[in-house]
């Protein structure tokens, strides 16, 4: 049986993991896009420092610096398993997009923790 010492040093690491996490996520939040093509789908993320150099915090600046640019460099996200085995969203590769008339760009959500780039 576990005594009351041992209860309150539980309970108190796992609030010091708790809000280590959540500062954690907030340091490192990531918005995940979208981009459709006639030919597939792809999934990027932008952390907010580069939503905000794009002029923006949302899909419509993206395409926008798409349109505007010609070409964006961003990071490809897929699904992986994380260090502790459970499913993330984690960027795989840098890849170069091309504003293309068939182009869409829309906000991707996802139930599972997502990995900041590096």
């Amino acid at each position: 049986m576990l005594s009351r010492c041992d209860l309150i040093k539980g309970a108190a690491l796992a609030l010091l993991t708790l809000s280590i996490q959540g500062a954690w996520a907030q340091e490192t939040k990531m918005n995940l896009f979208k981009i459709v093509t006639i030919k597939d789908e792809i999934v990027v993320g932008l952390s907010t420092e580069e939503l905000q150099a794009l002029g923006g915090n949302d899909a419509s600046a993206v395409a926008h610096a798409l349109a505007q640019k010609g070409d964006l460099t961003v990071w490809q996200y897929n699904m992986h398993r994380g260090p502790n085995g459970e499913l993330q969203q984690a960027p795989t590769a840098r890849i170069g997009l091309l504003a293309n008339a068939s182009l869409r760009v829309e906000p991707y959500t996802t139930p599972y923790q997502i990995a900041p780039h590096p």
